[in-house]
């Protein structure tokens, strides 16, 4: 399915053409058959000779419903582009032409409509009046097809060539990431909210939760042109019914999306490319409006690189909005100043996510430059804010080489400091610590990142061995460096209860009389009986009888202790 767009000046038979073609008039509205005028957005489709499907969008041509007809363009793959043969190309013409441009557009067909109505020398001179119009624009090539609605003439000839725009035009590409622009939303009888638009980058499946705008939302069903559907691809008319929230709530300019795929954004960055038409510069002094999507939207502006931008000029702008918008790179907006009442330029999404303030900013569509710019991204991250996935190349992160190399030697550096313990890795953060474990020449040990050539000074220390052969009875950390003695400790290879230091092996031994205590008299133990047990002095013994306790192989009760949840098994 293709979704075409009918633009052109207002009166020029629009919305005629697109009954004529389909059987439906794409005007809902009473007021808008009754005055002959379309005020907003209608929806037709058709199946064509062949077989291929395409769907309507017939914008206004009235200049005072322009936002009207932004809504509608946003998302359409190509234009039946429509001037009247009677009145020639009029002022909504050009604009028409030069919005269809700024969107980036590349695919259309021209229709000089009401042909009936002129001899065949002023339709060939309207013709040759159109394509110079046409000129060095993405429909300068286009085929010219003149038709009649009323007679019917040359509708076959249009049939043909929408056959042949449909053919030369890409079929929307399924990325997984859908996102649907509402340009209708209404409450259905007995259904509860519907919302219609245009469903691009992705497919949506009933049951899917998603989010409205701000809202989450449960897709309660699925129909496009009429037909009820379990799941529905990207290119397609779509209205969804919405469970979790009411119409009132939203509204024309919202996006129905996944949000974790996304990373809704208040600042841009873009490129502006300023109609030659335009009778001044362009500068952040302006009550600017910007069309995304379906939207219409109030942005400030400042201009990058420069103060202003001359008509015909082509740069680069910062766009801040009231509202988070889910954006992407590549992404199409047109510009227009309301004090003036004009359309100014327009251009393409650059950045979502600019991080460099405007003074220093230089963007583009290079994923490499964001990855440059921000040292240490996440896949998911960099996926969301680029549409570009890049396997992590540390850890979870996606790293730039020059933000790689300065981790590394601040990791080396702080290490040199560390002394002959090793760093301590709980000091270094996420990154510093991912970084840490790829560095080659390096070891960790017991929580500590130290240099592979340098022997561990605790290893086989003599106080260890000394407090092994001692058993329950250790002798005292006498002459024990203490800083050597803390590391110990924090390595767990001595334990340390009151003052009193033991081997691991002295707790394991401890436990293990417990037990036996505790199975000889399960009503408990004094410490009296527990010190006579493991043969050693009160000074031991406590220290002991409290660590059994702090570990829950014991617990304490008055004077007794009794088994705890821990108390190993004999």
């Amino acid at each position: 399915m293709r979704v075409v767009a009918t633009a052109g000046h207002v009166d020029h038979g629009k919305s005629s053409l697109v009954q004529a073609l389909t059987g439906t008039h794409p005007d809902r509205f009473e007021e808008e058959r009754r005055r002959g005028l379309t005020i907003d957005l209608g929806f037709a489709h058709m199946v064509l000779p062949d077989g291929e499907g395409v769907s309507f969008v017939d914008v206004p041509g009235h200049v005072r419903f322009l936002r009207n007809m932004l809504a509608g363009v946003g998302g359409v793959d190509a234009c039946a582009f429509v001037v009247a043969a009677t009145e020639g190309w009029k002022p909504q013409s050009e604009e028409h032409l030069r919005i269809l441009q700024l969107l980036g557009l590349e695919h259309g067909l021209v229709v000089l409509t009401k042909a009936d109505l002129v001899d065949d020398e002023w339709l060939q001179l309207q013709e040759m009046d159109v394509r110079d119009r046409l000129a060095g624009t993405f429909l300068a090539d286009a085929p010219i097809v003149p038709v009649s609605a009323t007679t019917g003439a040359g509708l076959d000839g249009l049939r043909a060539a929408l056959s042949a725009l449909v053919a030369a035009t890409p079929a929307a590409r399924d990325m997984g990431r859908p996102r649907l622009w509402i340009d209708r939303v209404f409450a259905a009888k007995g259904s509860g909210t519907v919302v219609t638009g245009t469903l691009t980058g992705g497919s949506l499946r009933v049951d899917d939760q998603l989010h409205a705008g701000a809202h989450p939302v449960r897709v309660r069903g699925i129909q496009s042109h009429g037909e009820r559907h379990e799941t529905v691809l990207p290119g397609n008319r779509v209205a969804l019914n919405l469970a979790g929230v009411d119409h009132t709530e939203l509204q024309r300019g919202d996006a129905v999306v996944q949000p974790s795929q996304w990373r809704p954004t208040q600042r841009f960055d873009a490129s502006l490319t300023v109609l030659p038409s335009l009778a001044h510069v362009v500068s952040r002094r302006g009550a600017y409006f910007a069309y995304i999507g379906s939207g219409e939207f109030p942005v400030r502006l400042r201009v990058l690189g420069t103060e202003s931008l001359q008509p015909g000029a082509d740069g680069l702008v910062r766009l801040h909005l009231a509202q988070p918008l889910p954006l992407l790179p590549g992404d199409r907006y047109v510009l227009r100043e309301s004090g003036r009442d004009e359309t100014v330029g327009g251009g393409e999404v650059l950045d979502v996510a600019p991080v460099r303030p405007a003074s220093k900013a230089a963007p583009d569509r290079d994923v490499d430059r964001v990855i440059a710019e921000r040292g240490w991204v996440r896949a998911d991250e960099l996926e969301a804010i680029t549409g570009e996935r890049r396997a992590p190349s540390l850890g979870q992160w996606v790293v730039a080489p020059a933000a790689l190399s300065a981790a590394e030697h601040s990791v080396r550096a702080r290490l040199a400091a560390a002394g002959e313990f090793g760093l301590d890795l709980a000091s270094l953060d996420e990154q510093e610590r991912a970084v840490a474990g790829t560095l080659g020449d390096t070891v960790v040990e017991a929580g500590r990142l130290r240099a592979a050539e340098v022997r561990d000074s605790l290893a086989d220390h003599p106080f260890v061995e000394a407090l092994l052969a001692a058993g329950v009875a250790p002798p005292d950390p006498t002459g024990v460096d203490r800083a050597q003695l803390r590391e110990l400790v924090r390595r767990k290879l001595v334990v340390e209860r009151d003052g009193i230091c033991f081997h691991p092996a002295a707790i394991d031994q401890a436990a293990l009389v417990a037990a036996q205590l505790l199975r000889a008299e399960p009503q408990g133990f004094t410490m009296s009986q527990f010190r006579e047990a493991l043969g050693n002095t009160r000074k031991h013994a406590v220290p002991l009888g409290t660590e059994l306790d702090a570990r829950g192989i014991t617990r304490r009760r008055g004077d007794a202790r009794i088994a705890g949840p821990k108390l190993p098994t004999i």
